[in-house]
């Protein structure tokens, strides 16, 4: 009944107006907003679910960030989330079905081609679903305040990722 979308071609108005009923207006200063500042969603990864009449009913954005270290070297990783579903429609697994969603596109992708993926959200249920923990992030800064234990990231295997650097934008390389 809610089949999975990209979220390209979604109106921004539509996106905000969910994100906004979904977490408040508010939302901008939230410490997620702040890693991800002056990036684009990628469009291969945030994905829109939509009710019976049209209407968005969910969406997940996924962000380019990058662990900075105190040498400037960027790990590129994929910031998760929001995962935003309309109120009304909340607590139906809508999100769950989301996540299957990315996870299983990020797992097709060819052997190491996989990202990392990064999220600030709830250990248990992010964790016993797709497999973040905090195991990566101990080290991590980021602009703002957050619980460490919220601090999650899905390593691809054998991936390493480093122990310490400051979560941010990703430089993206000029063509």
């Amino acid at each position: 009944m809610f089949a999975i979308h990209r979220l390209a071609g979604t109106a921004d108005t539509a996106i905000a107006g969910l994100l906004d009923a979904a977490f408040g207006p508010d939302r901008h200063g939230r410490t997620a907003y702040r890693i991800r500042r002056g990036m684009a969603w990628l469009t291969d990864l945030s994905f829109a679910t939509f009710d019976e009449s049209g209407a968005l009913a969910g969406v997940l954005q996924s962000w380019p960030v990058a662990l900075t270290g105190a040498d400037g070297a960027q790990m590129p990783l994929v910031m998760v989330g929001p995962v935003a579903i309309r109120p009304d429609l909340q607590l139906h697994g809508l999100g769950r079905k989301l996540m299957d969603h990315l996870i299983a596109t990020v797992d097709a992708l060819p052997a190491g081609e996989s990202p990392p993926l990064a999220m600030i959200g709830d250990p248990d249920y992010y964790g016993r679903f797709w497999g973040f923990t905090t195991q990566a992030t101990g080290g991590w800064d980021v602009p703002g305040p957050v619980e460490r234990h919220r601090l999650l990231a899905r390593v691809p295997a054998g991936m390493t990722l480093p122990e310490t650097g400051m979560m941010g934008p990703r430089e993206i390389a000029a063509a």
